[in-house]
């Protein structure tokens, strides 16, 4: 799940992080009144849950109040476009208005997993403000890294061995340490996938502070955290993905034309190789779990159908939770309720398969069975194509 950049400041600053001072507001008017609790120059910032704002036009500085509400006007209600965003943008519902800073060096600093070594790695750089992947690519001496022992976190050398990595001295170096710690306390205390602040701030006047800040966190540890559920905002979720997970559905749009209904995250991912392989594109992942109800494979139906570039539905399941005979009991219910039109191939191995074969057989669908995974996507990638 991801929050906004002024949900996470929030977060930072209870955590002990130091960044601007701030507020948020959805009307002009109140970008105003808070411009002039701050006084002097501000900066008004598109809150969206992508990057690269400014280059789209979602934040302006302003030289006063008045300047603070113009700015306002023009972000508030634009469909923001980044290279993070869908074509069409995304609508631009909220602003930070933040004090602005006489920035006098950009750095970079993240925390996230390192799943090849199955512990936590903190990066700095001095390369901040940056597209972090090309330094990573271009210039990889220019990030440091530091590996933390899963039992005992980061420790105060590994701290200061970053902010030496960061170029800091003096007061500023005792800065960069208590707010690198403090970031990683909240990392690890809110079960983030990703803690990162780029830019993070040297100014002219000597303080070190997160001028932007992401933080992502698990989806799977968000039932310890009903502080941040409240957090989610479904209006930067695609629509199909937020009713999915109404009910317990893994749903991910993609961008191509072939549906795809799968048990198990694994054999999922391997389906959309195989489409791909079959000379079709994906419309999406979707996993029903291994214990669907028919009430889910109903649901996943609707989803999957309404999807405007879904042209055939392929549904590759091997049956152990899920029996095979449960499946087709969903899949019989789902296409009539549904009245679905679409063309549906099936692959189905393992538990009663024999049994639910002859019940989707028996029930007048006009259904395709597939032999094996490679015939089923074949055939689906077929009839997107409309060659069958």
């Amino acid at each position: 799940m991801k929050v906004h950049e002024y949900q996470a400041k929030a977060l930072l600053r209870e955590f002990g992080v130091a960044v601007p001072k701030g507020d948020v507001a959805d009307t002009p008017a109140q970008a105003k009144e808070i411009a002039q609790r701050l006084g002097g120059r501000t900066v008004v910032k598109a809150q969206v849950h992508a990057g690269g704002r400014g280059k789209g036009g979602g934040i302006k500085l302003a030289d006063d109040p008045a300047g603070a509400e113009a700015a306002a006007k023009q972000i508030l209600g634009m469909m923001l476009k980044t290279p993070q965003t869908p074509p069409e943008g995304i609508k631009v519902r909220t602003v930070l208005v933040e004090e602005a800073s006489a920035i006098d060096r950009e750095l970079y600093l993240s925390m996230t997993l390192d799943r090849g070594r199955s512990t936590h790695v903190v990066m700095a750089s001095q390369a901040g403000g940056m597209d972090i992947e090309d330094v990573a690519a271009k210039t990889p001496e220019k990030i440091v890294r530091e590996w933390t022992h899963p039992a005992i976190g980061l420790t105060d050398f590994q701290a200061r061995r970053l902010a030496f990595g960061l170029g800091l001295a003096g007061d500023q170096f005792r800065q960069g340490v208590a707010l690198i710690k403090a970031l990683f306390a909240l990392y690890l205390a809110k079960d983030c996938s990703l803690a990162e602040i780029n830019p993070l701030v040297v100014t002219k006047d000597g303080r070190v502070f997160a001028l932007d800040a992401k933080l992502n966190f698990d989806d799977n540890a968000l039932f310890r955290h009903k502080e941040l559920v409240e957090l989610r905002d479904v209006h930067e979720e695609d629509p199909l993905d937020v009713e999915a997970s109404k009910y317990g559905l893994n749903y991910i749009k993609l961008d191509g034309n072939v549906g795809c209904m799968v048990n198990g995250a694994g054999l999922a991912m391997a389906t959309m190789d195989i489409v791909k392989i079959a000379g079709g594109e994906p419309a999406n992942f979707l996993d029903v779990g291994g214990g669907a109800s028919p009430e889910q494979i109903e649901n996943a139906f609707r989803i999957i159908s309404s999807d405007p570039s879904v042209k055939a539905i392929f549904i590759n399941v091997f049956g152990g939770i899920l029996r095979v005979d449960r499946l087709a009991e969903g899949i019989i219910a789902a296409v009539r309720k549904l009245g679905l039109t679409l063309p549906v191939v099936l692959r189905a191995e393992g538990t009663n398969v024999e049994l639910g074969k002859k019940m989707l057989a028996e029930s007048g669908l006009a259904l395709t069975m597939a032999d094996d995974m490679g015939d089923g996507a074949r055939k689906a990638v077929a009839f997107a194509k409309g060659q069958k």
